[in-house]
């Protein structure tokens, strides 16, 4: 049996990574991935100066990571790094737990999917400083 592909739809001048290839929709389209590829939407794409919190410092390292295999292993390096920085800061033990997540993923090389769990701590991250900084009047 032949395994699914990955459908992907992207709305005219919506940007697309495969592989390390910046593409760009001309036209709304739809393109069928055949085989394993790393692929990220431009919604999943942050850019250096986004990454000003400790939590997107992780998502941009792992990023990274996932669409540049000649940098990995720097990246890799740095998320260690990140992470444990990160661990230390947490007290809430489901904050913990995702920061463990996504270390167990790294080590695994399933990138993709640690960028999901770097999204609920980066939502982590901006509800716990929303707390503590007063509203502005």
């Amino acid at each position: 049996m032949r395994p699914m592909a990955l459908r992907i739809s992207l709305r005219d001048g919506e940007k697309v990574i495969v592989n390390g290839a910046v593409l760009r929709a001309v036209g709304r389209m739809t393109l069928d991935v055949e085989n394993g590829a790393a692929v990220l939407r431009g919604r999943e794409l942050m850019q250096p100066d986004e990454a000003r919190t400790p939590a997107s410092r992780v998502y941009f390292a792992c990023m990274m990571a996932y669409i540049d295999p000649e940098g990995r292993a720097a990246y890799q390096e740095s998320l260690v790094s990140l992470i444990g920085d990160l661990l230390e800061a947490l007290q809430a033990p489901d904050a913990r737990a995702c920061c463990i997540r996504v270390a167990q993923k790294v080590a695994c090389r399933d990138f993709y999917r640690a960028l999901t769990d770097c999204r609920w701590l980066m939502r982590y991250e901006a509800d716990a400083m929303a707390r503590l900084l007063p509203e502005a009047v």
